[in-house]
């Protein structure tokens, strides 16, 4: 017995006082993601490629807004959504304790309102990604207030009415009719 006291003190302490000191984790370690809603655009791209539908972006009832909503019970803290964000608005952060009372506290939602076609009305598009689109246009090309303003009447048309403002198919240019036999192929 003497002879185990004595390994046993030689070895030290194998185990961690966990609930009374706090864990240290990995720096690459993927636990509970962090959104940010102030800095989100509401693209859907994290919705998109999350594989356990963890992340959805629905329309709701009265389609003012587009939520945008995350189930903790269903993420598998893969970190694909913190990877194709383009505004860095969700990360994993090092949070592991997500042991709660109620279902309810598993979800986190974010609601952001839609922009309206300016022709038919309709809803289209998130008005932050819209915004958004349109400032990193402006920086990367250093357009004027008023071509600013014309790109915003663009963007903030629907593709449907879009295309009825499109050239008639007759007064289009076919390029295949001007080239010799031998360039069609």
């Amino acid at each position: 017995m003497l002879k185990l006291i004595k390994k046993v003190l030689k070895t030290g302490t194998a185990t961690v006082a966990y609930p009374a000191k706090p864990l240290e984790m990995a720096a690459n370690f993927r636990g509970k993601p962090q959104y940010n809603a102030q800095q989100c655009i509401g693209c859907g791209a994290c919705a998109n490629a999350c594989p356990s539908n963890a992340l959805t972006m629905t329309p709701p009832e009265e389609g003012e807004a587009i939520r945008w909503s995350l189930f903790l019970g269903r993420c598998i803290f893969c970190a694909r959504c913190e990877e194709v964000c383009p505004t860095a608005a969700i990360r994993l952060s090092q949070e592991f304790e997500l042991a709660v009372w109620r279902k309810e506290d598993l979800f986190e939602t974010a609601d952001f309102p839609v922009c309206r076609c300016r022709e038919c009305g309709h809803p289209y598009a998130v008005q932050k990604e819209i915004d958004f689109a349109l400032s990193l246009l402006q920086e990367s090309a250093a357009l004027s207030e008023r071509q600013i303003a014309e790109r915003r009447e663009q963007y903030e048309t629907c593709p449907s009415c879009k295309k009825k403002h499109q050239l008639p198919a007759s007064s289009r240019i076919d390029i295949g009719r001007h080239l010799t036999p031998e360039a069609q192929l």
